[in-house]
């Protein structure tokens, strides 16, 4: 895991994404973990040849930007926030608690991950005013052993905490699967960031439509309201590569 942060800020908002490009080698969309006077920052996993290689980069190398591009998340001061974050969704969503928690909303962030040394952001969330912090993990390494989105469903249950007043996730697309589900059950807004193989940012490839709205997550996305997002069929099914093949989930 890699955080990289660069001298400039593009003016992005919760839940935008940039263009992040390694010349000579690829261009690959990277969600925003915070944009402000102190630069704009990434965090991401080595996994791929791309990022494999820019995890090599140090201070002075060369390396595009382009954006921001996508809807963001949204809120109203004072409101009562819970945010659940997935893996590398823990980035996006520190930004989206940072900047609600300056207006003064009181939130619960749910950050899971497979095992403790996954986990990102904890430190940083905890430092946060009005905020408070639930880690699940899914051997039990770390706080409360299973999913953020079963924890959040426990604590609802037995009134642990207050009804928020919207849900925001970013994550693995079955864990957003099932936040859907526990928003349209609980009738509580939610706000989803939806992930697709996005290769423009402009909406002009089409590589990132969804089926059967038509929609391009790159630029009616990637941040999407859940009564939206439960009528796209492929939500939580399949996704499309780079050739625009369905790939099952």
């Amino acid at each position: 895991m890699r955080t990289f942060t660069f001298d400039v800020s593009l003016g992005a908002k919760p839940g935008q994404f940039a263009m992040v490009w390694l010349p000579g080698i690829d261009e690959k969309p990277m969600s925003i973990a915070f944009d402000g006077k102190e630069g704009m920052r990434i965090t991401f996993f080595a996994v791929g040849d791309m990022t494999k290689k820019l995890a090599e980069c140090t201070e002075g190398d060369l390396v595009g930007l382009r954006g921001p591009f996508g809807t963001h998340y949204e809120w109203k001061p004072r409101q009562r926030l819970a945010l659940l974050a997935g893996g590398y969704g823990a980035a996006p969503m520190y930004f989206a608690a940072r900047k609600a928690s300056e207006d003064n909303c009181t939130i619960d962030v749910f950050v899971g991950a497979r095992s403790a040394e996954h986990l990102l952001y904890i430190d940083k969330l905890k430092q946060l005013p009005n905020t408070t912090v639930h880690i699940t993990t899914d051997d039990g390494s770390e706080g409360y052993k299973g999913y953020n989105v079963e924890l959040l469903k426990k604590m609802l249950t037995d009134s642990q905490i207050p009804t928020p007043d919207s849900l925001f996730a970013c994550g693995p697309e079955m864990m957003l699967k099932a936040v859907s589900e526990i928003s349209a059950e609980q009738k509580i807004p939610s706000q989803l960031s939806l992930e697709r193989y996005m290769k423009c940012g402009y909406g002009l490839c089409g590589n990132c439509v969804v089926d059967p709205l038509g929609i391009r997550l790159c630029k009616d996305g990637p941040v999407i309201k859940n009564e939206l997002c439960i009528r796209i069929t492929e939500f939580g099914k399949y996704h499309r590569d780079a050739l625009g093949r369905k790939k099952e989930l």
